[in-house]
This record gives C-alpha cells, structure tokens and sequence, in this order.
C-alpha cells in the first residue's frame, strides 16, 4: 500500500524560503499562518558563528497526537499515510494545537481574508475597493487558488484548525506537493516511501535518515538528510 513521505535534503536547501511562499499560495493561507516554516539555529559566538536553515511542515505521523487526541475524529489518517483535517468536522476545541510537539497545527480565531470585505477606497473614484476587486474576480480574494476546495475547504473559516496537507489535491492528481515543485534546488523530495523504485525508497536506502523530535515517538514521515552549516 502507498505511503507518502517527504525527504528534504539539507545540504541543497539554500534557505530562501521559496517553499513557504509556494505553499501560502497553493492553500490560500491565511495571514501570519505558516504551513510551511522554517528555523534557523545558530552555534558559536561572534565572529566564529555558523548557523543551518531548517524547513519545518506537519510531519504526517504514524502515531500522530493531534489524530488520537481529536474528539470527532476531524483529524485523521488517510490509506496512503497523510494525515489530513476535516474543517467540518472541527469543533475549534484546539486539542491537536496542544498536542502537536511540531507546532504544525494552527487555529483561525479571526475571520480569515477579512479585509478583502474593506469597502473603502485609497483614492475617491481612483481606485478600486479590496470588495469590489473580490467581487469581480467572484472568489473570496483575487488570488484565491480554487484548486485546494477539491479536498477540503478552499477557505477554512473562523473557528477551525489548519494544516499542511502535503497537498493532497495535488498528490491525488498524480501531482507533486507544490512546494516540492517550486523549491529552485530540488532539495525536496516527496513520494511512496515503500516503492523501492521511488527516488525517496532510494534515498533511504543511501543515506541516513534523521526526524525533528525523535524523543517523542510520533514516528514522523519527514525526514532530513545530510547537513550544511554556513558560516
């Protein structure tokens, strides 16, 4: 059976953060959200200092806390591996929040893209309102992707949590996850961990695996391998 996985390669991850604005656009993430995120860690004192860019997402456990924790099950685990999130189902109760060692998870507790319902103008009969822009564009902000409503909720509402999904909407198109797409060094890799074919089964096999927070047992499906620390 499949099991999707992701492998991101840290010695060509350049740190541009390419892939976190690819996934903002691909799911119509909310402001101050992060689907995709990043850290950097820095070692050694000034001027001897090296620091390493690390891209951070929702690690689609096997033994995910936000799935077992979940009271209506709004949080689950697909066949092929990916743990996705039912908006409808969601109670807002934020138990996947607590659970989550990743912080992946996020809560809307405002109405997200609200200020494309602003009806002021910056320049009386100059310019368009943010509500007359959605309005003509007839989706709720005019760079809305209709894509990501063919799984889940285009939109997710006030109320709810969200996550990375591994882009879902595309992997079940024979797509890649769009940040996959867009990262400009290929240092993401994504797909059936257990196809001995497939170039993350071969990297496996060729490098060792590393996860972020091994000591807590989620057994993650996000692995790193090899290091670049730059000085």
């Amino acid at each position: 059976m499949t099991k999707y996985a992701m492998i991101i390669d840290l010695n060509r991850c350049v740190g541009c953060g390419g892939c976190d604005i690819a996934c903002k656009s691909e799911n119509n993430v909310p402001d101050n959200f992060h689907w995709a995120d990043h850290e950097v860690e820095t070692y050694g004192k000034f001027p001897d200092v090296k620091y390493r860019h690390i891209p951070k997402l929702c690690n689609h456990c096997d033994n995910a806390p936000c799935v077992r924790v979940c009271p209506t099950k709004a949080m689950h685990k697909k066949d092929d591996g990916i743990t996705m999130h039912d908006p409808k189902k969601c109670i807002g109760c934020k138990s996947c929040v607590l659970a989550c060692p990743y912080e992946a998870v996020m809560y809307n507790d405002k109405v997200p893209f609200k200020q494309w319902n602003n009806k002021s103008e910056l320049i009386k009969g100059g310019t368009a309102s943010p509500k007359e822009l959605k309005d003509k564009s007839k989706v709720p902000f005019p760079n809305y992707n209709p894509e990501r409503s063919l799984t889940s909720m285009g939109v997710r509402e006030k109320g709810v949590v969200e996550k990375c999904t591994f882009c879902d909407h595309r992997v079940g198109q024979n797509k890649l996850p769009f940040c996959v797409e867009s990262c400009p060094a290929s240092a993401r890799i994504f797909g059936d961990i257990k196809d001995v074919t497939s170039q993350v089964s071969k990297l496996k096999g060729k490098y060792e695996l590393k996860v972020r927070k091994l000591e807590k047992g989620t057994r993650p499906n996000v692995f790193y391998i090899r290091e670049y620390y730059r000085v």
